[in-house]
C-alpha cells in the first residue's frame, strides 16, 4: 500500500501551494482537508454562526477550496476522518488537533505573517494556543511540527526568534512566490497606474479606517490612474463603495484577476499588510507597505524559478524515508537531493 499524505488547505493561496506539492509527490496517495479543529464548541460554532466565517476554518474559504479539488479530481478526507496518514503538510501551525500530532508534519510557510503585537507578545508569554492572536502573527512558531519550510532566511530568522527550533527549518522557498518575474510578460490590458492591494482587516476582527487609507492611496497617485485589488475575503459591495466615494472617477476596482500580473503592469504599489508587497519588490516596483521597508527587503522570500514546490516535496520524501527519526536525517536527505 502506499503511504498516505494529507494536504491541509485554507485560503486558495495556500490551496494552491498545496496542489503544487502533490503533484510532485504522485508515488504517494495524496488526500486534502481544509483547516480543521477538532473543538466541539468551535465546530458547533461554525454550523451555527458566522463567527468562523472570515478564517480558514470555514464560509467562503472552506467553499472555494473545495470547489477547486472538485474540480481539479483530488481526494478529499475534511477533518481526517477516512484515512490514517503517514505524513501530514500543514498551511498553518497556529491550530493543530492533538490526534494529528501523532502524525510525521511539514509546516509550509504561505506568505507573509502579520504585524507582531502586544497581544502576540501576551499569548506567547502565557504560552496559549498562538491561533489567540487573531492574525497570522505566531505562525510558524509553535515548534509543533517536525520540519518547517521557510520563505527566506530572514522569515527563518523571525520564526527561530519567536520560539521554532533553528534546526528544524529549512529555506525551501515558498510556491506561487518564487518565480515573480515570470509575470511581466502578461496581457492584462491596462498599464502605469498606481496600484492598491487591500487587506481583510476588518472582516477578520482588526481595526481599520478605510477612508483614511483611500485618501492617502489619492494622494500618493497625485493625479494619477488608480487601480484597487480586492481581498478575496473582502466585502465586496462595502468596499467598493468607499472606494468611488473617495477615489477620483476612473479608479478601476477588480474583485478578481489575477493580482501579479497587475503589479507587473503598475508603476508603483501601494500595500497594507499584503503579501503581495514582495511581488512589487521582486520587479523592482516603488511600493508602499505598514511595515518597515527595509524588514521586507530582508524577509523578502527567495527567487528560485519556481522551485519551491519541488523543494518542499523533496522535504516530505526525506521525512516518509524508513530511516527518518529526526529532522537531522530529513535535512541531509534534502540536501542530497537538492545537489542531485
Amino acid at each position: 500500500m502506499r503511504k498516505r499524505v494529507l494536504f491541509i488547505t485554507g485560503s486558495m493561496n495556500q490551496t494552491w501551494q498545496m496542489h503544487q506539492i502533490a503533484r510532485q509527490l504522485d508515488e504517494y496517495d495524496c488526500w486534502f482537508s481544509q483547516f480543521f479543529t477538532d473543538l466541539k464548541w468551535a465546530n458547533f460554532l461554525m454550523k451555527h454562526t458566522p463567527l468562523f466565517n472570515g478564517t480558514i476554518f470555514w464560509g467562503q474559504f472552506k467553499e472555494n477550496s473545495e470547489k477547486y479539488l472538485k474540480n481539479n479530481g483530488l481526494q478529499i478526507d475534511y477533518q481526517a476522518k477516512k484515512n490514517e496518514y503517514d505524513l501530514v503538510v500543514y498551511c498553518s501551525d497556529l491550530h493543530i488537533p492533538k490526534r494529528m500530532r501523532k502524525n510525521k508534519i511539514v509546516w509550509v510557510q504561505e506568505g507573509m505573517t502579520d504585524k507582531f503585537t502586544l497581544l502576540s507578545r501576551i499569548v506567547k508569554a502565557l504560552k496559549l494556543s498562538p491561533g489567540f492572536s487573531g492574525g497570522t502573527s505566531l505562525n510558524g512558531t509553535s515548534n509543533i511540527c517536525d520540519v518547517y519550510c521557510a520563505g527566506s532566511e530572514g522569515y527563518k530568522a523571525q520564526f527561530t526568534r519567536l520560539g521554532t527550533d533553528a534546526d528544524k527549518i529549512v529555506v525551501t522557498g515558498i510556491p506561487n512566490y518564487d518565480n515573480i518575474a515570470q509575470f511581466k510578460d502578461n496581457d492584462f490590458p491596462y498599464r502605469d497606474y498606481v496600484m492598491v492591494a487591500t487587506t481583510d482587516m476588518r472582516e477578520t476582527f482588526r481595526y481599520e479606517n478605510r477612508a483614511a487609507f483611500i485618501k492617502k492611496a489619492v494622494e500618493i497617485a497625485d493625479g494619477r490612474r488608480l487601480l484597487f485589488k480586492l481581498h478575496p475575503n473582502e466585502k465586496f459591495e462595502r468596499a467598493e463603495a468607499e472606494i468611488r466615494k473617495y477615489a477620483p472617477e476612473g479608479t478601476l476596482v477588480y474583485r478578481s484577476g489575477n493580482t501579479n500580473q497587475m503589479i507587473a503592469n503598475c508603476c508603483e504599489l501601494i500595500t497594507q499588510y499584503s503579501t503581495v508587497v514582495y511581488v512589487g519588490l521582486a520587479l523592482g516596483k516603488k511600493v508602499h507597505s505598514y511595515f518597515n521597508l527595509d524588514e521586507l527587503k530582508r524577509l523578502a522570500p527567495i527567487q528560485n524559478d519556481g522551485a519551491s514546490a519541488a523543494n518542499i516535496a523533496k522535504i516530505c520524501r526525506g521525512i516518509l524515508q524508513p530511516n527518518a527519526k529526526d529532522v537531522e536525517l530529513v535535512k541531509d536527505y534534502y540536501e542530497m537531493e537538492h545537489e542531485g
